[in-house]
């Protein structure tokens, strides 16, 4: 997910976060899947922003040793490995930048889309800064944008990569949700609040899965993985708040190694 209005106002979210929160054995891949090229695509989801050990030549991009996909192909040996998941990505600049790694050899591709086209980046935000009755008004203004608009850039998406790698085996993975509601925060945003945000998370990934469906692909959600390691459990695989910001609400490594590289290794 972008983090650009986190890294605009970081010294604002870090000290309203001070206030407010406290600072607080694997399954074979398929025979098929490992012989050929696999690419992943997609978003900071993808990339492994949170997980630390970058990729030098990732820039920006913020490419993860850590990440589910330099993981599983570690594991697994593909004919090729092409990793151009980048922190920011929405539906169309995967689209537009990252389709250029396929062609009719890949026989598997990886995919997180969709957080950044709602904004669930700046959500977070307002839910930080702003208060319960904002934040509630933001996410639902995110919902909106989850049933109206982007499941016609998931379509559009989904199409461009049959179009490109028409042989391929194409996971579409989701997001996690956020809380552990009723857990071990006691300052920070509400329970109202952190429900709220976890229901429109699972909204969010029905509108993937329902896209993903229609375009034959498969769709491996994170949600059972990191059950029991959300924010505020007593062992969590995502960060919260956090320095630096650009991690807030990102998958820790334990997150990309325990949660979604089991959600991919099952369905590649």
């Amino acid at each position: 997910m972008s983090v650009r209005r986190f890294w605009a106002s970081a010294s604002t979210l870090l000290l309203a976060a001070a206030a407010a929160l406290g600072l607080a054995q694997p399954a074979s891949a398929s025979p098929t899947a490992a012989a050929g090229g696999y690419v992943a695509l997609g978003d900071s989801y993808s990339s492994g922003v949170g997980a630390g050990s970058y990729l030098s030549d990732s820039g920006d991009c913020k490419r993860s040793t850590k990440a589910y996909p330099y993981l599983w192909a570690a594991a697994n040996s593909p004919s090729s490995f092409t990793f151009v998941a980048c922190s920011g990505a929405t539906t169309s600049t995967v689209s537009s930048g990252q389709l250029g790694a396929l062609s009719t050899s890949t026989s598997l591709v990886s995919v997180t889309a969709g957080g950044n086209d709602v904004g669930f980046a700046d959500v977070m935000q307002d839910c930080v800064l702003s208060g319960e009755s904002a934040c509630i008004s933001a996410v639902d203004a995110a919902v909106g944008r989850m049933n109206n608009s982007l499941p016609s850039g998931l379509s559009s998406l989904y199409a461009s990569i049959h179009s490109k790698a028409p042989q391929a085996h194409v996971v579409v993975l989701g997001y996690p949700r956020f809380y552990k509601i009723g857990g071990s925060c006691v300052v920070g945003l509400s329970d109202k609040a952190r429900t709220a945000i976890n229901n429109a998370s699972d909204v969010l990934n029905g509108v993937i899965a329902k896209q993903a469906a229609n375009a034959g692909f498969t769709f491996s959600g994170v949600a059972d993985e990191f059950t029991g390691h959300e924010i505020c459990s007593g062992d969590p695989w995502l960060h919260s708040v956090s320095i630096p910001v650009s991690n807030s609400y990102h998958p820790k490594p334990e997150g990309q190694s325990g949660g979604y590289l089991p959600a991919f290794r099952s369905a590649a």
